[in-house]
């Protein structure tokens, strides 16, 4: 059985409930990453940033509260709780919960502590390695007409 462990980012970026939109924006566009996880100082995750979420505040009227736009703090717009998994979790178990609850990540905890995050794009990424595989040792189209006529 493969584990979450196995494919996981290990050591993600995070930010904390005191970062802003513009850190999220910055780290994001920075590393080309769509899901901070907002952790406590003990690496606890309290909660999850999306480009979405970061999207949706920018255009919401909540930075219209705010005299500086990029000073809203994550904590106002952070989804919390936040679905975790354990690291020695089954890698198809987490497929299954993503694709169930429509969610595109899972921060991967050990002892209650942030270790890693899983995402959708990293099951794509073995789904597209799984298809190379196949295309490797299927026979290629139209062999089996030709071994007919012999």
């Amino acid at each position: 059985m493969l584990s979450v462990a196995e494919i996981m980012t290990r050591e993600p970026y995070t930010l904390g409930p005191d970062d802003t939109l513009a850190d999220a924006r910055r780290l994001m566009n920075a590393h080309h990453i769509r899901h901070i996880p907002v952790v406590s100082a003990e690496r606890t995750i309290i909660g999850l940033v999306s480009h979405r979420d970061v999207l949706a505040a920018s255009d919401s009227t909540l930075e219209s509260h705010h005299e500086d736009h990029a000073a809203v703090p994550l904590s106002a717009v952070m989804s919390s709780p936040v679905q975790t998994v354990d690291e020695h979790a089954s890698l198809r178990g987490a497929a299954l919960h993503l694709q169930k609850h429509r969610m595109g990540c899972l921060p991967v905890t050990r002892d209650g502590a942030l270790v890693g995050i899983i995402t959708d794009s990293d099951f794509v990424a073995i789904a597209i390695h799984l298809m190379e595989q196949l295309e490797l040792v299927e026979p290629e189209e139209g062999l089996e007409d030709v071994e007919d006529e012999f």
